[in-house]
């Protein structure tokens, strides 16, 4: 399995890296560029116009690649499912709001419907295939082998959607900087395919084309960025992550490998819940929090380092829960 998840990584790759210089122009040509808030950062001014949804891009190469591997490996079928499903609602919501002039994009109530319909869906596989355990290891308990595994019952539904909804909007909030979400999602994703490796889970070829996608993705993306992912890259990652840890008995191990998304997340629902009980203070100088730093003096590239190396770090304590 190590060669081919190595093969769906390399593949994944060319694709991503191939497609990038087609679709960049393409993009600019129809004029599908960033819209720039006027109360953010000044210095994102000059990235009005970056042609946006590149997750397309992203898409295309894992799906692409794990087409090659569905007939051995039929447990990346959910994970695709999920990782597409949220792609497309986060397309919609990028076309309403970048081809048909609409700021809002999808209004919150549709956006949420589409993703409810998309976790309801892979809940029903999880309790009806019999292919996965829906019990979840605890981690720093022994690993896969002598770990502590709980089973929550009937709230076992209740929890998947949360964790998979939050996830989600988590790692949307981060796609705010050149190359950050990119950078942390390629990290995530790098720990998700050494596990899946170790315990045999079926799904390391999707993981691996998560990796080289971006890998490739990332070489236009990086600061200055060429193209932005857009929400349909970035919800396509947030239901990736989410549904491969629940694949892998390990969604208990997402605030650990996913700090950055849950600070992100925290970081706006904070914000927002302050400002509305002050009646205008504020805690954080903007939100997401990358935005708070960057107000503060910190360079974009210095954001993401940062946080990337703390991803790093974070999937290193992780792997040590196993």
């Amino acid at each position: 399995m190590i060669n081919e998840t190595i093969l769906a990584i390399i593949i994944a790759f060319a694709i991503s890296a191939l497609l990038c210089p087609v679709v960049i122009p393409f993009l600019h040509k129809l004029k599908f560029g960033q819209q720039v808030r006027d109360d953010g950062p000044q210095a994102h001014l000059k990235k009005q116009g970056t042609p946006t949804m590149g997750g397309l891009v992203i898409l295309t190469s894992i799906v692409i690649t794990s087409l090659f591997y569905i007939r051995d490996y039929p447990k990346i079928i959910p994970v695709l499912f999920v990782t597409v499903g949220f792609g497309i609602v986060g397309f919609l919501d990028d076309y309403i709001k970048i081809v048909m002039k609409r700021s809002e994009g999808l209004n919150p109530l549709q956006k949420l419907i589409g993703q409810f319909i998309i976790t309801g869906i892979f809940a029903w596989y999880l309790l009806h295939s019999g292919q996965v355990d829906t019990t979840m290891l605890i981690p720093f308990t022994g690993g896969f082998d002598d770990g502590i595994f709980i089973s929550l019952g009937i709230l076992f539904v209740p929890f998947l959607f949360f964790v998979v909804l939050g996830t989600d909007n988590g790692v949307n909030f981060t796609d705010g900087l050149d190359g950050l979400c990119t950078s942390v999602t390629i990290l995530v994703a790098t720990f998700m395919t050494i596990v899946a490796l170790g315990e045999n889970s079926g799904i390391s070829p999707i993981t691996g084309a998560v990796v080289g996608s971006l890998l490739g993705f990332l070489l236009f993306n990086v600061y200055p960025a060429r193209v932005f992912m857009g929400d349909t890259g970035s919800l396509a990652l947030g239901g990736f992550v989410a549904s491969s840890a629940f694949m892998m008995q390990m969604p208990f191990f997402i605030p650990i490998i996913g700090l950055i998304y849950l600070v992100e997340v925290l970081s706006v629902i904070m914000q927002v819940s302050y400002f509305k009980a002050t009646h205008g203070k504020r805690i954080f100088k903007m939100a997401p929090i990358h935005h708070h730093f960057e107000l503060c003096g910190w360079s974009e590239t210095r954001v993401v380092a940062v946080f990337s190396i703390t991803t790093a770090i974070l999937c290193l304590v992780a792997y040590l829960g196993l």
